[in-house]
């Protein structure tokens, strides 16, 4: 990682400004998963030891860039303090009179919470003027929030350009472990790629296919490989419009590419669906696919035996429903007993070795599902462009 980080600059007696991903699960005003707060303390507690005072940036939801209650940081804060051990001030904004008032009173060891940064519509817009404004509240910009380092916003991307940028704990971390699946990885690498839509994946796909030693297809991506190759995958989800595509990556992939050969298949979507377990070639009509069958799941333990790394992204089923779950937790499972690197993908792969208690098994689960794809794309991220080259 070529980015200078919060090590590489002098914090003492700095005010900093931290983009941190505090984009969490809540319900009833109460956040429901702290796992992202969690991820940030290395770096906030690294920044108070070496004497700075933090103001903590970060958005949450998807509020209509205007102020919304229900999207407000309050909670995460409380969450933080009770974390940190001391008090986190709540910001009533992002920017404005008040909390540059606040700011400038802000002594070293201490914490704020500005609220929620799309509460201003210049905030997705990368509005130049509010960039300027958030840098005018510090002497010190650390982007923490890899999961949102894919969009070029006012709190990612446009403040880097006001003040000294580095990079936090949790962004190095992601940016070493993805950046081993795509600038020099180690072979045998093996990829797997799950999810609905190959169409959102097409780019990713490509860039794998020339990278990888094998790439494992499955959820309901694999449907569109089975119809290409001519199977009759009957109510199963099919994009119909990516069929050419998925013919001319099956042209190009030699047989690097590993599709499902059995089924769990079902006649609804639904818990209580009845369900068997057939080949792909032989799913009968009213029926769909919503999990790969045993046969599969031996397939991939023999493409995962001896791999030095492997990537995964996106589910091979619908987990979310037990008598679908079978494939990606027994995937999860491998993983976890493989004594490759193993990076997960974020978004729902890492809710899925979460669900299968083997989280803690993997080298390195990602916190950004779009920010990851889009890395493994090989594209530069606009938060992480935005740093100080070391």
């Amino acid at each position: 990682m070529n980015k200078k980080t919060v090590k590489d600059i002098d914090l003492k007696g700095k005010r900093v400004f931290m983009r941190v991903d505090f984009n969490v699960p809540m319900a009833d005003g109460k956040v429901t998963d702290d796992k992202r707060i969690r991820a940030a303390l290395p770096t906030i507690k690294y920044c108070l030891e070496q004497g700075a005072s933090l103001l903590l940036a970060s958005h949450l939801g998807r509020p209509k860039g205007s102020p919304d209650p229900q999207f407000s940081l309050k909670p995460a804060a409380e969450v933080l303090a009770s974390l940190l051990g001391i008090p986190v001030k709540m910001a009533p904004d992002c920017v404005g009179p008040e909390v540059e008032a606040m700011a400038k009173a802000l002594q070293p060891g201490e914490v704020i919470m500005l609220e929620n940064t799309r509460f201003h519509p210049g905030e997705e817009k990368n509005d130049p003027a509010l960039a300027k404004q958030m840098a005018a509240l510090a002497d010190i910009y650390v982007n923490d929030a890899f999961g949102s380092a894919h969009r070029a916003h006012a709190s990612t991307e446009g403040i880097a350009h006001f003040l000294p940028a580095v990079a936090g704990f949790l962004m190095e971390q992601e940016l070493e472990y993805l950046g081993k699946a795509v600038a020099n990885p180690e072979h045998p690498y093996i990829a797997i790629l799950g999810g609905a839509k190959i169409s959102d994946k097409i780019l990713v796909v490509e860039t794998l296919l020339s990278k990888c030693d094998k790439l494992i297809i499955g959820g309901g991506m694999a449907n569109t490989f089975l119809a290409a190759k001519g199977f009759n995958m009957q109510d199963s989800l099919v994009e119909e419009a990516s069929i050419e595509t998925a013919k001319s990556i099956m042209a190009k992939s030699g047989d690097k590419l590993i599709l499902p050969v059995d089924a769990v298949i079902a006649d609804r979507f639904d818990a209580e669906a009845n369900t068997q377990i057939v080949d792909v070639d032989k799913i009968p009509a009213g029926w769909r696919m919503l999990d790969v069958g045993p046969k599969t799941i031996e397939l991939y333990k023999q493409a995962l035996n001896g791999a030095k790394l492997i990537v995964w992204n996106g589910p091979v089923g619908v987990f979310e429903i037990p008598k679908f779950a079978e494939g990606t937790f027994a995937l999860a499972r491998m993983l976890a007993d493989s004594s490759a690197v193993t990076v997960i993908g974020g978004g729902d792969s890492a809710s899925a070795v979460k669900k299968a208690g083997v989280a803690k098994q993997m080298t390195h689960v990602s916190t950004g599902g779009g920010a990851s794809l889009e890395f493994l794309e090989g594209r530069e991220l606009p938060g992480v462009a935005a740093l100080m080259d070391k």
